[in-house]
């Protein structure tokens, strides 16, 4: 029974051990209409069925309230029951809160029949609740015997001979339930043998798709794609890499997508828009979630309706397709024109619009496969050119025509075989394996490309003829065959990309996986070292995932051989270089497995060295898994922690590296960090940077403390314990670059405290930094990024940034202010702001043209170039020596200065209204600020939760004050009452700008009157006794004007009394 539901409703595969979900498709909607009529029919009747009572009740979550049922239900809160009962006094339907949700419980049609009624437009969702939560409603019903199995099912014989047993052994009264069921039994039977002749009907009007059928048809889309956009339908079309490799079944999708109707995966770049992924499935073809950019993991999810072909998925998607199909008359068209006596003709062109849309028809052929009378009535030259389109030359010399001689190019797409007979140029490996996956997915025998791929095999190293041979021996020999073919296949070069190509196409791949789970130990020995190498190619790593290869991996860690376990963990190091498989490790519970072999000095069968090695080996598979936020969780749960800072107290630097990278990967988690500080661990680090046993560790160490310095009490151990020191000696005397580039960016984070400037002042790394900048054209950009993000912190202290001018930095910090690197841009400008605090930097910094090169990095379309640049500018106007013309000076300036408050960006915001603040002192300036609508703009943002943006804010706002009717013109926009409600924070800076701004206000009688119904009064009375003077002048100076408007409308009153009277 149930056969329908089971077999021909269209689930959703099911997911960590669940059910699966019913899909919201045509058929799914026809099953529920029915299954809801069948249920009202059995309850309208009013007959023994509609209360026969379940075997077990059908559970579900509804969507339903209890508010919605019938007034006679019993309501007890968090639980509803019905008045009906069955013999043993249990209520037939119950509804139990569950969380935020509530459960129903029913036993009888009847219930059911009133919970469909109570659903009402709910009918379709509640039904596909119920069935999802009993994907065997029948078991339920009349008990597990009735189960729907997969062979004949004999239930209905079964209950009839019971029943006759039962009826010569027992009275008429025992007989009635059991009469009740068979008479269910038989009308859901035929519920069910109506419902999967609907399905036989609708499946067999389905048209599934093969692999011949879909490389077919992108064969035939590929020759009408160019960069010509008036003539060619797509830029491109191709397999979506990595899923390229063809397996024996043709398919390109991986194993576990197969079981999903999943063939291949294209992406097609149109001409007007965003790159299309698609998926080719036997259902039909439909786009896909796409390749995501950083982790390059495929989301496989259905983001569109199937269509049948790929030609209406992309007149769908993409509207340039679209027009080009629809449009022929833009394609040059002729009639075939004899070149000769003999009749032979040459193609003047060919309509492609026309071309694409035979290819429906060419897909139907083969899928419905037409009989011998239909296929006699088909036009001959109609046959002929379907052959010739579909397979070239070749096929149509077979219909007995011959080649065109003469043909002429259309713009932009450029025949196959024209291509093919060009000059080829010189093979690379990379060339060579985009070859060989093009020829494994040839479609079929065409003796032409047979010979094509001859010649192309016959270029390919003889390395890959020799895998053929090692793969045979492995294959089929005794496991001393097998060492022996292992240890041939080691001495070749591995790491080449022709050598894994021929391991992955001769089936290598799934022969070495099933090797580690031989119980030869040299065979599995061998396989892991091969599998190590190959393992660096990504499409491999894929590959040895999808096959299962990790799982039977992490299960060798727990073995005893100690070589076994370390190539195993260095293999999953290099297979664990994405999300997917850091998972499977994590899920099989490798993570604990990896940190066992990190613990060294409790197995004393192993030797010094071997621990030593398997500590290696675990932290090389642990830094790989690391990258994973939950996978940062496991591992701090399995203790790994005081493990890692048990290995820093070695010397081997090889074990070392991996083990410090554990720490620079998860010291961005803030519990890590922590951690490293209070377990004494950068001790240990910043011994192992001085020492120059390698300049591998070095670095790694080196980047550990960029990642750690962010931290203030980081900061303060570093210099307790000489950090400081090492770090300015590397950047003095090191040659390796990217060893420079960690230990500025130390430099950089340690600069950000104070006391660390002046210490680095003392070790003259400014000078040494400096040095760096100046030879630019040799120094990589990641590099100058963190050398002037160094000298960007230090010049914070005077001292410091006159000590940049001294070393000629000042000319090298303007002139990367030309480069086009944002991080560069904001480092630099951010390094030219501090330095131009000083007045004789700021000289210099003008005469070579600085400050009109970071006004116009506020036209850059990075946000944070522009707050960095906006920031940058502050000083430079502070202390230019007539700031009001230089500002003048540059064109449109003061107008983008304005724009950059329609911003959204907190931190452009905060900068813009600081420039505004500075440009605002000059009169003039004030103005034209005011003519661009500096004032409205201003008043938008007084409700700005962020202290720094409202600093700046109140700034501007008090500076804006001084021209014309501006103080009027902030009162209107509604400025003053917010601008009191940052009279309550506790940062001095934002107190200091927001009561400077207010007294300004008040010097408008309007705005006066708006704080006195604030009550600012009593608040400013507070703020005369603080100890800062601009504050206590600037709270006195409004109190002082809304006491002067109090007492001159108090005397205009007493006037106007005194003369009434």
């Amino acid at each position: 029974m149930g056969h329908t539901l089971s077999s021909a409703a269209q689930w959703t595969s099911a997911e960590e051990g669940g059910h699966g979900k019913l899909e919201f498709s045509p058929f799914n909607e026809v099953l529920l209409k029915e299954m809801i009529d069948f249920v009202e029919a059995i309850s309208a009747k009013g007959s023994n069925e509609s209360r026969y009572v379940f075997k077990h009740p059908l559970v579900w979550i509804t969507e339903i309230k209890p508010s919605e049922f019938p007034a006679n239900y019993k309501n007890k809160g968090s639980e509803m029951v019905s008045n009906a009962v069955d013999k043993n006094g249990r209520p037939l339907l119950v509804m139990k809160l569950k969380g935020l949700l509530w459960e129903i419980s029913v036993r009888c049609f009847e219930q059911l029949d009133v919970v469909i009624k109570s659903a009402e437009s709910k009918k379709l969702l509640e039904a596909r609740h119920c069935l999802e939560a009993n994907p065997d409603p029948v078991t339920s019903i009349l008990g597990n015997r009735f189960a729907t199995v997969a062979k004949d099912d004999h239930a209905i014989y079964r209950i009839t001979h019971e029943l006759s047993e039962f009826e010569r052994s027992h009275s008429e009264a025992g007989l009635s339930e059991r009469k009740i069921a068979i008479n269910i039994l038989f009308q859901i039977k035929a519920l069910d043998d109506a419902l999967m002749l609907k399905a036989i009907k609708t499946i067999s009007g389905e048209i599934k798709l093969s692999p011949e059928e879909v490389d077919r048809s992108f064969n035939v889309l590929t020759k009408f794609c160019g960069q010509n956009p008036r003539l060619c339908v797509l830029k491109s079309l191709s397999w979506l890499e990595p899923y390229t490799y063809v397996f024996k079944n043709g398919c390109r999708a991986p194993f576990w997508r197969q079981l999903n109707g999943d063939i291949s995966y294209l992406i097609a770049r149109p001409h007007d828009g965003e790159p299309i992924s698609i998926t080719a499935s036997t259902h039909g073809y439909f786009v896909n979630g796409g390749m995501d950019s950083g982790t390059k993991v495929l989301d496989f999810d259905k983001r569109s309706a199937y269509y049948k072909d790929l030609r209406t998925l992309l007149r769908k998607e993409n509207a340039h397709f679209d027009s080009i199909i629809e449009n022929e008359a833009i394609f040059s068209t002729g009639e075939p024109k004899a070149d000769d006596a003999s009749g032979t003709s040459s193609v003047i062109a060919t309509p492609i619009a026309s071309t694409v849309k035979l290819v429906d028809a060419t897909i139907a052929d083969s899928v419905v496969r037409l009989s011998p009378g239909d296929r006699a009535d088909t036009p001959p030259a109609m046959t002929e050119r379907l052959r010739a389109i579909l397979s070239g030359e070749e096929a149509a010399r077979k219909v007995g025509k011959k080649p065109p001689k003469k043909v002429t190019k259309i713009e932009g797409v450029e025949p196959e075989r024209e291509k093919a007979h060009k000059k080829k140029p010189k093979k690379t490996a990379g060339a060579k394996k985009k070859l060989y996956s093009d020829e494994s997915s040839s479609d079929g025998p065409d003796d032409n490309d047979e010979g094509d791929k001859c010649i192309d095999k016959f270029e390919m190293p003889s390395d890959y003829w020799l895998i053929q041979k090692y793969m045979k021996f492995i294959k089929g020999g005794n496991p001393s065959a097998t060492t022996f073919a292992l240890c041939a296949l080691m001495d070749l070069d591995l790491t080449h990309d022709s050598t894994q190509l021929g391991i992955r196409d001769v089936g290598g791949v799934e022969l070495l996986i099933n090797l580690l789970e031989s119980k030869d130990l040299r065979c599995q020995i061998g396989s892991l070292h091969v599998l190590k190498k190959i393992s660096e190619n990504c499409a491999i790593r894929q590959f040895i995932t999808d096959l299962g290869g990790i799982q039977i991996m992490v299960r060798l860690l727990r073995c005893q051989d100690s070589e076994l376990k370390c190539l195993a963990a260095e293999t999953i190091a290099h297979v664990a270089q994405f999300k997917r498989a850091r998972r499977i490790v994590r899920r099989n519970n490798g993570i604990c497995n990896l940190i066992a072999l990190l613990d060294i000095g409790h197995d004393r069968s192993l030797s010094r060295a071997e621990e030593l090695e398997q500590a290696r080996c675990g932290a090389l598979a642990i830094f790989s898994c690391c990258k994973s936020r939950t996978n940062k969780t496991v591992m701090r749960r399995a203790g790994i922690i005081p493990i890692l800072g048990k290995l820093l107290w070695q010397s081997d630097p090889e074990t070392l590296i991996p083990v410090v990278g554990i720490l620079h990967e998860c010291a961005q988690e803030l519990i890590y960090l922590v951690s490293i500080r209070t377990e004494g661990m950068l001790g240990n680090i910043l011994k192992h940077l001085k020492e120059e046993k390698s300049i591998a560790l070095q670095t790694v160490c080196a980047s550990a403390l960029f990642v750690c310095a962010r931290e203030k009490e980081t900061r303060v151990i570093i210099r307790q314990l000489g950090g400081l020191k090492h770090l300015v000696d590397i950047v003095a005397a090191a040659k390796d670059k990217k060893l420079i580039e960690e230990a500025a960016g130390a430099i950089w984070k340690c600069a950000i405290s104070e006391e660390n400037c002046k210490d680095l002042h003392k070790l003259s790394a400014v000078t040494h930094l400096v040095k760096i900048l100046n030879i630019q054209p040799e120094e990589p950009e990641e590099v100058l990024v963190n050398v002037v993000g160094a000298l960007g912190e230090m010049a914070k202290v005077k001292v410091n940034s006159k000590e940049i001018r001294q070393a000629n930095g000042i000319p090298a910090l303007v002139n990367l202010l030309k480069k086009t690197n944002t991080s560069i841009l904001v480092n630099a400008s951010k390094a030219v702001g501090y330095c131009a605090e000083d007045f004789e930097n700021m000289v210099l910094i003008n005469k070579l043209d600085g400050v009109a090169l970071i006004w116009s990095l506020l036209k850059n379309k990075n946000e944070e170039v522009q707050a960095s640049a906006a920031r940058a500018l502050c000083p430079c106007i502070q202390n230019a020596q007539d700031s009001g013309e230089m500002v003048r000076s540059f064109i449109g300036g003061l107008e983008f200065v304005v724009r950059l408050l329609k911003s959204n960006n907190s931190n452009v915001l905060a900068s813009a209204c600081a420039v505004i603040a500075s440009i605002a002192l000059d009169e003039e300036n004030l103005a034209v600020l005011t003519d661009h609508g500096v004032v409205p703009m201003l008043a938008r943002l007084v409700c700005a939760n962020i202290e720094r943006e409202r600093r700046h804010l109140c700034e501007a706002i008090a500076n804006c004050c001084s021209w014309s009717d501006n103080r009027t013109q902030f009162g209107k926009e509604d400025a003053v009452r917010p601008l009191v409600r940052y009279l309550k924070t506790a940062d001095e800076e934002v107190l200091c700008s927001c009561t400077r701004a207010l007294y300004e206000l008040s010097k408008d009688p309007d705005n006066c009157i708006t704080m006195h119904d604030v009550d600012v009064v009593k608040r400013m009375l507070e703020l005369v006794a603080s100890r800062n003077k601009v504050i206590q002048i600037s709270a006195a100076g409004c109190i002082s004007n809304i006491r002067r408007l109090a007492l001159a409308n108090e005397n205009y009153y007493y006037q106007r009394y005194y003369q009434q009277h």
